[in-house]
Formats: structure tokens, C-alpha cells, sequence
């Protein structure tokens, strides 16, 4: 399996390190391309958001229902860390793994974790910012894998 990883928020971070790590522990050969904001997910240290802003299916378990955020309220100053820090606590509170440890999890696994080089160039990262277990390479790397897999996904 194979996995573009092109976002880096909170939300976008759990589908592909949930994917990832489970099909590893299936014993399925993973490689994840990250590439523009998802190579933030590489980081050492992540603090990760999420905004109501653009997002119209957002939706906060509320007075015992879901509650539509309006768009117009992602637009306020300081609502990106009000929904950010709703969004940890309910995770912390249903006992949702954090993405740290669905990263650690699949980097253990063996999942191919590939930063995009030409993105790192673009937007000035580095590699003694990422995680352990990193490579470094381009497109072409990835297709190359991708060739050969039965399930590629773009997240």
C-alpha cells in the first residue's frame, strides 16, 4: 500500500497514520509519501490544529448532539486554537491514540516514511527536524513503489 500525504492539521493527520499502521500490522508492505503541508507530520515536535474554517462538515458533540460549527465563526481571531484545543480534549477523553503515537506505531512497523525533497527545499525544512527513520527522496522513489502496489491512496 501506498499513501500521499499532502495535509498536515490534526483532522488529515489520523487517516493516514491510522491506515498505515494498521495495514502494517496485517503484515503489508506501507510506504508513505509526504509532500507540501503533510511533511510537518514528520516533525519532531507537532502542534497540530484544526479550524471550523472551510470546513462545513465539522460537526461538535454538543448538549447530547452535534452541533454545526458556522464558518463565519472559524473566521474570528484565536477560534483555530479554540477548536484545536476542543478537538485534543475530546480526544483525550475518548482515549483516541494521539498522532504520535500512531506515527511511533507505524514507524516501528516498518511503514517507508519518504519526505518529499523537492518540497523540503521549497519550504525550508530540514532533516534534523524530523523524526527517526525518514528517507529523503522524490517522485520518481515514490512511483517507483507505487507501481508495484495494489492499494494507493491520496490523503
Amino acid at each position: 500500500m501506498s499513501l500521499i500525504v499532502t495535509k498536515g492539521t490534526l483532522d488529515w493527520a489520523y487517516p493516514p497514520f491510522i491506515l498505515a499502521s494498521t495495514a502494517a500490522a496485517m503484515d503489508m508492505k506501507v510506504t508513505m509519501f509526504f509532500t507540501f503541508y503533510g511533511l510537518g507530520l514528520l516533525e519532531k515536535d507537532l502542534d497540530l490544529s484544526v479550524t471550523s474554517l472551510g470546513n462545513s462538515a465539522m460537526r461538535m458533540p454538543a448538549m447530547g448532539g452535534h452541533i454545526a460549527m458556522p464558518n463565519w465563526i472559524g473566521m474570528l481571531p484565536g477560534m483555530t486554537g479554540v477548536t484545536s484545543r476542543m478537538m485534543k480534549r475530546m480526544i483525550a477523553k475518548s482515549g483516541v491514540s494521539s498522532v504520535e503515537d500512531l506515527r511511533e506505531a507505524a514507524r516501528i512497523s516498518g511503514v517507508r516514511l519518504i519526505a518529499c525533497q523537492m518540497t523540503m527545499d521549497l519550504l525550508g525544512y530540514k532533516t534534523d527536524t524530523m523524526i527517526d527513520g525518514v528517507e529523503v527522496a522524490g517522485a520518481a522513489t515514490y512511483l517507483e513503489n507505487a507501481v508495484d502496489c495494489d492499494i494507493n491512496l491520496y490523503i
